[in-house]
């Protein structure tokens, strides 16, 4: 049997165990065929197999972002949108004008990113900094989590949302001391709205984002990628398989898709989708629900009230009724479906274990190699971080979510509880598998500042405190990387085809100009993909 390829390096990461070391592995077709010493391998080699020599260079499995949402992310990468943070609410509105220059009138303008806790002052935005500049546009300004809209007065009225529409379900319509709206739109409410906002966009504009961002990710070695639901609404979970689908049609989809639809009480959107993706690049491998909100706006359902507390009893709350998301699970166990869970707080986590284990126990477990996961896991109650291993949980966790409000967890959970925050040490001792993403557009599709920040626990761009932000929590470089290949790949029960480089699994890797294991961890901040990989197929070549 011969190869189609054999790629050597002094500097091979199988994913399997912590080293780096010279080595080489036979491709076949979309697959790898053996991994073993350059003599070894050169066995397979024929006249026609391609050598691919990456000398020095690092060579490691492709990465894979366990947790985005592609449609937002393409969106906001796009011309079509834009993505900005801001320094103050007129400041945000002063960085829509080259965005309004390129649209057509009267369009919508999209931007997301901003967070009025980095600005100066920190005060909630209005409809009037918009109207006063905007007054016959249509403006949607989401916030750097997604979970608050800022609208204009036209807007409002495009929306037709009025000051005495009724608050829906899971979400509100803010109003000021004379129940006018303020033009906030909080959570699902929120989230709600991004269909009719985004509808003037075309099939191929949509198209031409999603290729674009899709090069952007094999760019910075990312092959593999989670598509989550949004939000728990039927038909809106914006996962776009028709989009992924047209893109593979016309041999454009460069990175393999794992999709997860909203878990609800019709499945049937689950089931026709993994009856139509059974081949090439894209599978749907699970659900989604949405346990609780976000810290920053005391959404995120914790045992004890917030330190900083803005009400009596001020502890956030479920956005799904227990009862209710356990017989969701308890139907997708029977299914032998996993399901991955938003839950932040400390409360939710503690329950959405409890309905975990329950599950398993009347159910039985699930299919071998398929997994369920908790997203993002801020907090915990110390008794729950063990349970994750014991009950074969995944955690999904995104590291950049450490550095987006420095000194917010304090305020917000107090010293007792901080400790408890992000605990990846804690959570890989205790045997668990961490599956590392950005949550993007929230944080950039970028792997390489997670990395970092996983390693060091340090605040970018100031890479501050010294020694990290809680530093037991640091974990090593190798550990890492794992958790954002093999773990990644257990987050969408596929470790036996992706995430290590080894006999049988597929041919995604990737050739780095910086050893991501044994370099000083700052120069990961830098480090170039010079190669991707996918299915033996080159996808990315730097200049």
């Amino acid at each position: 049997m011969f190869a189609d390829a054999i790629v050597i390096s002094k500097n091979l990461f199988t994913g399997l165990d912590d080293t780096t070391q010279p080595g080489a592995f036979a491709i076949q077709g979309e697959h790898i065929m053996a991994v073993g010493s350059e003599a070894d391998m050169m066995t397979y080699a024929q006249c026609s197999t391609r050598i691919i020599d990456a000398g020095e260079a690092f060579v490691c499995p492709g990465l894979h972002d366990s947790h985005l949402h592609f449609f937002h992310s393409a969106l906001y990468a796009s011309p079509l949108a834009m993505r900005y943070c801001g320094t103050s609410e007129q400041d945000c509105v002063a960085a829509l004008a080259p965005l309004a220059a390129r649209r057509p009138e009267g369009s919508w303008l999209l931007c997301q990113g901003w967070r009025n806790a980095h600005w100066n002052p920190s005060t909630l935005p209005t409809k009037h900094s918009l109207d006063a500049v905007y007054p016959n546009q249509p403006v949607a300004m989401y916030s750097g989590d997604a979970h608050t809209l800022w609208l204009n007065s036209y807007a409002l009225q495009q929306l037709d949302i009025r000051n005495d529409s009724p608050d829906p379900e899971g979400g509100s319509y803010e109003r000021d001391e004379n129940g006018e709206l303020t033009g906030l739109v909080h959570e699902a409410a929120a989230m709600a709205l991004m269909p009719r906002i985004v509808e003037s966009f075309t099939p191929d504009e949509l198209a031409s984002a999603y290729r674009a961002l899709i090069n952007r990710c094999v760019a910075h070695g990312i092959t593999s990628i989670c598509d989550m639901s949004l939000m728990a609404l039927p038909g809106l979970d914006f996962v776009r398989d028709d989009i992924f689908a047209e893109l593979e049609r016309r041999n454009d989809l460069n990175i393999r898709v794992h999709m997860f639809p909203t878990l609800l009480e019709d499945t049937s959107r689950l089931t026709r989708m993994q009856e139509s993706y059974t081949e090439g690049k894209m599978r749907a491998c699970g659900f989604k629900q949405f346990f609780d909100g976000v810290s920053s706006q005391h959404t995120a359902w914790v045992k004890e009230p917030y330190t900083n507390a803005l009400s009596e009893h001020d502890c956030g709350r479920p956005t799904i009724d227990p009862n209710k998301m356990r017989e969701l699970v308890m139907k997708a166990q029977r299914m032998g479906q996993p399901v991955r869970v938003h839950a932040i707080g400390d409360e939710a986590i503690h329950v959405i274990l409890d309905i975990f284990e329950d599950a398993r126990e009347a159910a039985g477990p699930l299919p071998q190699g398929k997994h369920h996961c908790i997203e993002h896991l801020e907090n915990f109650q110390p008794a729950d971080i063990a349970r994750l291993a014991q009950l074969d949980v995944v955690a999904a966790v995104q590291p950049m979510h450490i550095t987006l409000d420095p000194g917010a967890p304090e305020a917000d959970l107090g010293p007792k509880r901080v400790p408890y925050m992000w605990p990846f040490r804690t959570l890989l001792d205790t045997g668990a598998t961490l599956a590392f993403g950005t949550d993007s557009p929230v944080v950039d599709i970028d792997p390489r500042p997670g990395l970092f920040t996983a390693v060091t626990r340090q605040f970018l761009p100031a890479q501050q405190p010294e020694e990290g932000w809680l530093p037991t929590e640091r974990i090593t470089q190798a550990e890492a990387l794992r958790a954002y290949t093999l773990g990644s790949a257990r987050a969408c029960s596929r470790e036996s085809e992706l995430g290590t480089i080894e006999p049988g699994k597929l041919a995604d890797f990737v050739i780095w100009d910086t050893n991501l294991v044994s370099c000083n961890p700052v120069d990961i901040l830098s480090a170039q993909v010079q190669l991707t990989y996918l299915g033996g197929k080159e996808v990315f070549q730097a200049n």
